[in-house]
């Protein structure tokens, strides 16, 4: 879900030192020989600072501390030691001396700078690395520059570095939009930021203003630098109408003589892709509008078509528009109908049907290994389900088990590997949908075994209770939901008599339902996920025919723009989005430089090599698992 906040990183794969050190001395010894420390009782040393002292035992800072391991050893005198540090505050002395004792201090944004610098000095890893979490943690649009600057001057802090750019990159709309630090950079540091792949941003029109605002900051001495600049922007990834009236008119691109020869390459491959013919020459896509690489894809997974079930995968590159087979499909065999999750890299599938079988069965799909595991089944078979996440917990909701509709509700507890039940809803729901927003999972529509709902509810784990919210517009059965700038948006479905291109958002804090535009393509058992920031449906079942067509949303402008088709025609797919995998390289278009030349390939097809027949399906294969029994 998209949000207004900020956003800010947290690296969850770091556990707390502490719970691994209680594991082997029990906080009730920690605090006593902190206490005897704070009575001075058999303490052997004196640790001065400027503007304060502490009584200290020499094995307690001795055991944790590189620094004052040297220090205390090279003297075995059983009289008390006195030492002075300079250049270090009490305060922060304080908290060094906390954290060797009790393996916890008070870290914060005010002194979590210093801190880090002064436990490197007297050699506290553990310190170190619990200060590196929080600066990782603290990451925002308006620090992350200030933060990955700071981690430059230390030579152990290579990783928090790289997770500061990575945000820095991956968040660089927020970042050009807030962060002045940016403006203060020299040309080498900046370069390298508006060149790398990695720079997350549909629009290289912000690239540019970027450049433009850089330079503006000092004109003088950084205006001769608009060459190099304009060679780390994306030129012919611009609508022509930005790159006519900003680029090549604009002041500093007039003036400057070097820029001519970019401009008219800019030109060239404008006019090109703008008068694309079919006999034209194999086209090869220039550095200038070759895409960025994303920094999360989106998975579709299983389906249906022709009567059976898929086992396909392909994942969504959206700065390319293209769709990529993945070559690892689950050897436990297809299922449609199915729910996915996604937790951290891993995307859990759960329930579904194979067209034999009604699955309580479960597995999980690793983005990194690329492995597929058995996880543990279900209570309760589970076809048309509806599946959400809340809190690192996976929720089953509704289905049908081959007999009945079902109301029944379990929960997945990933750490402990096991299913439980948990309040039913108020209502049957098999081909509904879920999604959650601020601590709650809200399902919507789908079929009680007599009628398509429009009704809804949702879920609060404070109260375990399920609780009716105002009934949607339409009646909706395998519908799909997400949830989208603080609203619900559910979009599509079948109301019993037609498959629905409309689709509607519920504000929860005036509890009403308001009309969105229409989708292109009326629509049941489809994907629906966010990926850079747009809302795209995929695939699905029109009434007549299974379809490939995707298409996004744009909430700004309250518009669908049509993308890229599936490879693989289906519906009763799902759709979730994974950000940040490290291999995200295995998951996109390869060939970017021949993009233009597989655009022109699109647009020209020989008519003769499709085969019409493997794109639409009659309807009655797919009615058979579309509601009815």
């Amino acid at each position: 879900m998209a949000s207004s906040q900020e956003p800010s990183i947290h690296d969850d794969d770091n556990e707390d030192e502490s719970s691994e050190l209680h594991a082997c001395i029990s906080e009730e010894a920690l605090n006593a020989l902190n206490e005897m420390r704070k009575g001075n009782l058999m303490c052997d040393a004196v640790v001065n600072v400027n503007d304060g002292s502490f009584n200290v035992h020499r094995a307690i800072l001795s055991s944790c501390s590189s620094y004052f391991r040297a220090l205390f050893t090279n003297s075995l005198s059983l009289e008390k030691q006195n030492v002075f540090i300079p250049d270090m505050r009490a305060a922060i002395m304080e908290e060094i001396i906390n954290y060797a004792y009790m393996r916890k201090c008070d870290i914060n944004p005010l002194n979590v700078h210093e801190l880090l610098a002064l436990a490197d000095y007297v050699g506290m890893t553990g310190l170190v690395k619990q200060c590196k979490i929080i600066l990782a943690r603290m990451l925002t649009p308006k620090n992350c520059f200030g933060i990955m600057r700071f981690a430059n001057s230390f030579r152990f802090c290579d990783d928090l570095y790289k997770k500061a750019r990575t945000f820095l990159l991956r968040h660089f709309t927020q970042v050009a939009a807030r962060n002045e630090d940016i403006l203060k950079i020299g040309l080498d540091d900046f370069l390298d930021i508006i060149t790398d792949d990695m720079l997350n941003t549909r629009d290289e029109e912000l690239v540019w203003k970027l450049c433009i605002k850089w330079i503006d900051y000092d004109v003088n001495d950084r205006q001769k630098h608009l060459p190099q600049l304009m060679q780390g922007v994306r030129l012919g990834l611009m609508t022509p109408k930005f790159f006519m009236d900003e680029v090549k008119d604009h002041p500093y691109v007039v003036k400057c003589v070097e820029a001519r020869p970019l401009i008219l390459e800019t030109l060239s491959f404008l006019y090109e892709l703008d008068m694309m013919r079919p006999n034209d020459k194999e086209l090869v896509t220039p550095l200038i509008a070759i895409p960025r690489l994303p920094h999360e894809v989106m998975f579709a997974i299983g389906g249906w078509n022709g009567g059976t079930s898929k086992s396909a995968i392909e994942t969504y590159d959206t700065r390319a528009d293209r769709w990529v087979n993945i070559p690892t499909e689950d050897p436990a065999g297809p299922r449609a109908y199915h729910g996915t999750a996604v937790l951290g890299f891993k995307i859990y599938c759960v329930g579904g049907y194979n067209g034999v079988e009604y699955f309580n069965t479960c597995r999980v799909f690793d983005a990194v290994k690329k492995t597929w595991k058995e996880i543990a089944p279900m209570h309760s078979r589970r076809c048309y389900v509806s599946v959400a996440v809340l809190n690192g917990q996976i929720y089953a909701i509704g289905g049908y088990d081959g007999i009945n509709r079902l109301n029944t509700v379990e929960r997945y507890d990933p750490k402990s590997n096991q299913w439980s039940m948990i309040t039913p809803m108020n209502m049957q729901r098999s081909d509904a949908n879920a999604c959650t927003l601020d601590g709650r999972i809200y399902a919507t529509g789908g079929f009680n075994g007599q009628e398509c709902l429009s009704t809804a509810e949702f879920y609060d784990p404070t109260n375990e209770l399920w609780t009716p919210i105002p009934s949607m517009n339409h009646r909706r059965s395998g519908v799909s939901s997400v949830a989208y700038r603080n609203h619900i948006y559910v979009i599509g479905g079948f109301n019993g008599l037609a498959r629905l291109s409309t689709g509607e958002k519920y504000d929860p804090e005036t509890e009403t339902w308001t009309f969105i535009q229409e989708m292109s393509h009326a629509r049941s058992n489809f994907g629906l996920e966010i990926i850079d920031d747009m809302i795209f449906a995929i695939g699905g079942f029109n009434g007549i025919a299974t379809i490939p067509h995707t298409e996004c949303y744009v909430a700004e402008t309250d518009e669908w723009m049509e993308a890229t088709n599936l490879n693989v025609v289906r519906s009763a797919l799902t759709a979730n989005a994974v950000s940040g995998l490290p291999n995200i390289r295995d998951y996109i278009h390869q060939n970017r430089e021949l993009l233009m030349e597989d655009r022109r390939q699109r647009m020209f097809p020989n008519i003769g090599a499709i085969a019409i027949a493997d794109h639409f399906e009659s309807a009655d294969e797919e009615m058979y698992v579309e509601g009815s029994e």
